[in-house]
């Protein structure tokens, strides 16, 4: 039996897309090129890798395999992505060294407003989680659906009713073959 490969077709606008995203490759490759110390983009783009990949993605299927059982894990997975973009966001802020530049670019005390905010990403998802506990009449189960339509009886063996033949039922306003008038 021989299989058919069907081929697709790459339409203009792939093209269109592609060359645009070389174009900017090229164009950040050459403004990368001029800095006049492109060494330290690229050692923060390895450090960048090296902390993904060695910290940071480790960590995150760390946590997914140990809430992998957990009842309510939909809402804390919601939970740890909300509280680990807020995270993400707040840390060049907090880690960044010195006064900043402007005043008012950093007001209010960072580290304890992020605490807070963690804080209330983790009451809201107790009091999701508590909810839809409540709402389902037997936790760790799923609704069932309503109830079933009668099956048709068959004889002892599993096979048509004695005096059937096996075959497709007739439709609406159909008879079967052999019930003439």
């Amino acid at each position: 039996m021989r299989e058919v490969v069907e081929a697709r077709r790459v339409g203009p606008v792939r093209y269109v897309l592609g060359g645009l995203g070389l174009l900017l490759m090229a164009v950040g490759g050459r403004q990368l090129a001029e800095l006049p110390r492109a060494e330290d983009v690229a050692v923060w783009l390895v450090g960048a890798l090296v902390l993904h990949d060695g910290l940071i993605a480790p960590l995150v299927l760390a946590v997914g395999f140990l809430i992998a059982a957990a009842p309510a894990r939909g809402v804390l997975r919601g939970a740890l992505m909300a509280g680990g973009s807020l995270v993400l966001i707040t840390l060049p802020l907090l880690l960044r060294p010195g006064s900043p530049p402007n005043p008012s670019a950093l007001p209010l005390p960072y580290g304890r407003n992020l605490l807070l905010v963690l804080a209330g990403v983790a009451l809201v998802a107790v009091v999701v989680a508590v909810a839809a506990r409540y709402r389902s009449p037997h936790p760790g189960t799923r609704p069932r659906p309503g109830p079933r339509p009668p099956q048709k009886t068959t004889g002892n063996d599993g096979g048509p009713e004695p005096g059937r033949a096996a075959g497709p039922t007739p439709g609406p306003g159909t008879q079967p073959p052999g019930d003439g008038p």
